[in-house]
């Protein structure tokens, strides 16, 4: 099967765990009753976009063919007029609009384009789908790595291309889930035997747009937590238990795209 015919079948990812343990009525909204959010936030949006250019970029980089800046940025301007212009379900923050973001886009990839390391590093894939399987979990674990390289020595190099509004810490990229199934998904697939470094590469919109990488690792211990915690959130989704996360500490509820679903879903329970 494909990685979209995957997704259209029982699975778990690194989002939908992430959505799960963060709120178990996003996940149920989004992904059992498929309930169409009531806006789609323009950081994600946004992301999208310059997912899509990262990925034409080392396209390019695997037959041999560097980018110039120029073509870099009309690719942007590409990717997110089709996505963003005339997209109503597009929720802007204050001050944004669809032109601030594709000047920002423009002004991030730039930074990149300057500061982005010339490692001389082997592409091996792009976007490179997976779906693996863990003992004790009865579906597949699906997702898509951003970028598959290697080292003249032989160790593997993947990349996580990320948008953000500040740095991160080194403690959130040691700790990262997706980071870790992506290590767990590339020993199954035939690099068992290599060495694996894993990387953030985060343009960040800060006032003046940065760019940084952040290397870490995983170790066995790593491996078999976020294993045990895919197994366990798998046996709650299956048991039909879905908690709701609406603690005022919870960031993600005051812009959550399902919060009248969530209101009504209350008020049903409570009568």
């Amino acid at each position: 099967m494909e990685l979209s015919e995957l997704r259209n079948t029982p699975h778990l990812s690194a989002s939908s765990v992430g959505d799960y343990l963060d709120c178990g009525l996003l996940y149920k909204f989004g992904r059992i009753d498929k309930i169409r959010p009531a806006f789609i936030p323009d950081a994600l949006e946004f992301g999208s976009a310059i997912h899509l250019v990262m990925a034409e970029i080392h396209q390019q980089k695997m037959i041999g063919i560097d980018l110039s800046i120029k073509e870099i940025q009309e690719s942007f301007e590409k990717h997110w007029t089709k996505i963003a212009r005339d997209n109503s379900l597009i929720q802007y923050a204050e001050g944004k609009n669809f032109d601030t973001y594709l000047l920002e886009g423009k002004e991030l990839l730039s930074v990149y384009y300057h500061k982005r390391p010339r490692d001389g590093f082997q592409v091996i894939a792009v976007e490179e789908p997976f779906s693996i399987r863990i003992e004790g979990c009865s579906v597949p674990v699906i997702g898509a790595m951003d970028l598959v390289e290697e080292d003249s020595s032989g160790t593997i190099i993947i990349t996580d291309f990320k948008t953000a509004g500040r740095a991160y810490s080194n403690d959130e990229v040691d700790r990262n889930f997706q980071l870790t199934l992506y290590q767990i998904a590339v020993k199954q697939n035939g690099f068992a035997d290599r060495e694996i470094l894993l990387k953030f590469d985060c343009l960040i919109k800060t006032k003046t747009p940065k760019f940084d990488s952040y290397f870490t690792t995983r170790s066995d211990r790593d491996e078999k937590r976020a294993i045990r915690k895919m197994i366990e959130v798998w046996k709650g989704i299956s048991k039909g238990v879905f908690i709701p996360n609406d603690s005022p500490s919870n960031w993600k509820c005051k812009g959550c795209a399902f919060k009248k679903n969530c209101d009504e879903w209350f008020m049903k329970e409570a009568a």
